[in-house]
């Protein structure tokens, strides 16, 4: 059997830990390797643990996990956060975006669910729940395309392989998936999604999906 993926809870809320802390642990890949009650908390353990994907609550006493998740990728670019988020803090999804999170999960979601966004996670691609990314969506398609960012002014046009990749992320394929679709290695389609972001003028794949479809490429 493989190696667990190891799992640090960061939320001000103990009992909410706790619940979270079973229903991880009792999937057969998953274990749970600290727990941490605020962001100054957060950031010292990770140090520690160097656990393989943390859930970062974003309200907490102390230090909020925007910034905590902000201290930690200082720390170690390669850490996996995924932002824990309800319905009454969406605004802070697009602060978490910023900060680097590679996901965002809704705390109400099934143990299933959790388990497959902690998976996405470690493997490194990004995990959005359905509702958070309609939310996403709509704040992105609100931004006004400027004259230098239409596609005839990009810093660079795309190229025929760029545009490969482009459509396959618009198609929801992960990096994986598109390594085995256009038989490249996956860091070598990293390297395509981060010259996407690049050209686009954006910072995450999925902001790279709503720009292509605003500027017709996709």
């Amino acid at each position: 059997m493989s190696e667990k993926i190891r799992v640090m809870l960061v939320d001000d809320q103990q009992l909410f830990r706790e619940g979270m802390a079973i229903l991880i642990n009792a999937t057969d890949d998953l274990i749970v390797v600290g727990e941490a009650g605020n962001g100054l908390e957060a950031i010292v353990l990770y140090a520690e643990l160097r656990p393989d994907v943390v859930l970062m609550d974003v309200q907490m006493p102390e230090m909020n996990g925007i910034e905590a998740t902000r201290r930690i990728l200082a720390m170690d670019p390669e850490a996996k956060l995924l932002v824990l988020t309800t319905f009454d803090n969406d605004e802070y999804i697009f602060e978490g975006m910023r900060a680097g999170a590679v996901g965002y999960i809704l705390k109400a979601m099934s143990s299933e669910e959790l388990a497959k966004a902690v998976r996405v996670a470690h493997q490194g691609d990004v995990w959005i729940e359905v509702s958070v990314a309609r939310k996403l969506v709509n704040e992105l398609a609100r931004i006004p395309l400027s004259s230098d960012n239409d596609t005839s002014s990009l810093v660079e046009p795309l190229n025929e392989r760029e545009q490969e990749v482009l459509n396959l992320i618009a198609k929801g394929l992960k990096n994986r998936e598109i390594a085995t679709e256009l038989h490249l290695a996956e860091g070598t389609v990293k390297n395509y999604v981060t010259s996407l972001m690049r050209k686009m003028y954006v910072e995450d794949r999925v902001q790279v999906v709503v720009r292509a479809k605003m500027l017709g490429l996709v």
